[in-house]
C-alpha cells in the first residue's frame, strides 16, 4: 500500500513539474522580453546582419519599387541593378540602423495584437529601411531610385487568424508574469521538505525520502524543459502555417530569434535538471550503503 502511494505521488510530481516548468517559462519570456521593448529590439537586432535577412529585405523593397517603374525591355536589367544597390545597403550600418527603428515599431503591433486591440496581422513595415534606402541612393545618384516608396513594404510576422487564436493564450502568461517560476520554485523545495517530513523514521530515513524527491524534481524539470521544447516547436509551425510564402524566411529568421532564449532555458532547465537527480540518485545511494552497513 505504501509503495502504491509513493508512486502515485512521484507520478503527480512529475506530471505537475512538466506543467509547470513551461508554463513559468513562457510567462517569464513574455513578461521580460516580448512585453519589453528594448529587449525584444535586442533579440532581433542579429537579424540585420544575418544575409537571408538582407536578401529579403532587398528583395521586397525592389520588388515595391519596381511596381512604380515601367522600363519596357530593360525591366529586368533595371530590377536587378536596383536589387544589387539596396543589397550592397543591407550590409551597412545605416540599414541596421533602421532595421532596429522598423522593429521597434513593430512592436507597437505586436503589443497591439496580444492587447486585443486589433484583428490585424503582425507586420515588420519596412518603411524606415525603405526611406533610409531611398536617401542613401538618391545621393549616391542611383537612377530611379526616387521611385522606391516608403510606406506598405511589409513582413508578415503573425496573420490575423493566428494573432486571434493565440490572444487569450497571451493574455494569460502576462497575467503571471513571473510568478509562476517563484511558484515552482517554491512548490519543488516544499515536495523535498514535505518527503523529509513524512519520509522513513529516523534522521537518515528522513534523508532518503529527501534525497528521493530531489531525484524526482530534478527528473520533473527535465521533462519540463523537454515539454517546453516541444512546444516551442509546434507554436513555430503553427505561426509560420499562416504566413505567406514570401514572408516566410523572414518570419522564421525572427520568430527564432525571439524564441532564442527560450530554447536556451531548455538546455540550461534540462542540464540542471538531469544533473540534479543524478547527484540526488548518487547520494540516496551511498546514504542507503551507509545504512545498510550500520545495520
Amino acid at each position: 500500500m505504501r509503495t502504491s502511494l509513493s508512486v502515485a505521488l512521484s507520478t503527480v510530481l512529475l506530471v505537475l513539474l512538466a506543467v509547470l516548468v513551461p508554463l513559468s517559462a513562457l510567462a517569464a519570456w513574455v513578461d521580460l522580453e516580448i512585453d519589453n521593448t528594448d529587449r525584444y529590439v535586442a533579440a532581433v537586432e542579429p537579424l540585420a546582419s544575418d544575409p537571408d535577412v538582407q536578401a529579403i529585405v532587398a528583395g521586397l523593397i525592389t520588388d515595391e519599387a519596381m511596381k512604380q517603374i515601367d522600363a519596357g525591355p530593360l525591366q529586368d536589367t533595371v530590377r536587378g541593378f536596383l536589387y544589387e544597390a539596396v543589397q550592397s545597403f543591407a550590409t551597412t550600418n545605416a540599414f541596421r540602423i533602421a532595421w532596429d527603428a522598423a522593429n521597434r515599431t513593430a512592436h507597437q503591433a505586436v503589443t497591439a495584437a496580444l492587447n486585443g486591440n486589433t484583428g490585424e496581422a503582425v507586420t515588420i513595415d519596412l518603411a524606415p529601411v525603405s526611406e533610409q534606402v531611398k536617401h542613401n541612393l538618391l545621393d549616391s545618384g542611383v537612377p530611379l531610385a526616387d521611385r522606391i516608396p516608403v510606406q506598405h513594404t511589409e513582413i508578415t510576422l503573425i496573420s490575423a487568424d493566428r494573432a486571434d487564436q493565440l490572444r487569450h493564450t497571451f493574455r494569460l502568461l502576462r497575467a503571471g508574469s513571473i510568478w509562476p517560476a517563484v511558484g515552482t520554485v517554491l512548490f519543488a523545495l516544499a515536495s523535498v521538505a514535505v518527503a523529509a517530513v513524512r519520509g522513513l523514521p529516523g534522521r537518515r530515513g528522513a534523508a532518503l525520502s529527501a534525497l528521493t524527491a530531489t531525484a524526482l524534481v530534478g527528473l520533473g524539470f527535465a521533462l519540463g524543459a523537454l515539454v517546453l521544447r516541444a512546444l516551442i516547436a509546434i507554436a513555430r509551425n503553427r505561426v509560420l502555417a499562416g504566413v505567406p510564402g514570401s514572408d516566410h524566411d523572414a518570419a522564421a529568421a525572427v520568430y527564432d530569434a525571439l524564441t532564442a532564449s527560450l530554447r536556451t532555458t531548455v538546455w540550461i532547465v534540462l542540464g540542471a535538471g538531469l544533473a540534479v537527480a543524478l547527484c540526488a540518485m548518487v547520494a540516496r545511494g551511498w546514504t542507503g550503503r551507509g545504512s545498510a552497513v550500520r545495520a
